[in-house]
């Protein structure tokens, strides 16, 4: 069953019912929301989705409302509050990830003007050419949690149903999915 129909049944929580109809799949452009959920695709990692949406806003609190500057300057007593903190996913691995990434996407910032201008640039790639860049930029970054931030944040087909309300309100907002452009890696 797709998500659109498991929301339209009503046999997701409830939190998937707003993020469905409001978040997933249409375009996003602000630093603060790509941030946010390339961090919230790593911490589903091993998880399920509504876990991920019922701890959302300790993650918010947690990670200082995803303020990249903010988190790259976490330091060790930063991840020893983060480890003891019940509202987020106390996985060492995942908190540093957040670290990481949040200095990784700092420097394409200033490279690219914004982490939006970053992936208009590598846009379209293959599966495979996503992986690659990703993890030359990023870490904890497999294939899965590439294809869930891509799907969730309009760079790639398939987050909605074509008979779902949605994809209609979507495809007014011309996500960039529905861009056409030559590949990139068929320009090189």
């Amino acid at each position: 069953m797709s998500y659109c129909a498991a929301v339209r049944q009503g046999s997701t929580a409830a939190c998937h019912v707003e993020y469905h109809d409001t978040e997933y799949g249409f375009p996003a452009s602000s630093d603060v929301v790509l941030f946010e959920r390339l961090i919230l695709e790593i911490n589903q990692a091993g998880l399920s989705w509504t876990t991920i949406l019922n701890k959302r806003q300790g993650f918010r609190l947690a990670y200082a409302g995803f303020d990249l500057a903010t988190v790259a300057a976490f330091n060790d007593e930063d991840c020893a509050r983060l480890m003891a903190d019940p509202g987020i996913i106390r996985n060492r691995l995942k908190i540093n990830a957040a670290i990481v990434n949040a200095n990784a996407a700092l420097r394409l910032i200033e490279e690219f003007g914004s982490l939006q201008g970053w992936l208009d640039a590598q846009h379209p790639l293959t599966p495979e050419g996503w992986a690659k860049v990703f993890k030359k930029n990023f870490v904890f970054t497999g294939g899965e949690i590439i294809r869930e931030f891509l799907l969730s944040t309009g760079y790639i087909s398939g987050a909605h149903d074509e008979d779902c309300p949605v994809y209609r309100k979507i495809l007014k907002l011309k996500p960039r999915w529905k861009q056409t452009t030559v590949s990139r890696e068929l320009r090189q």
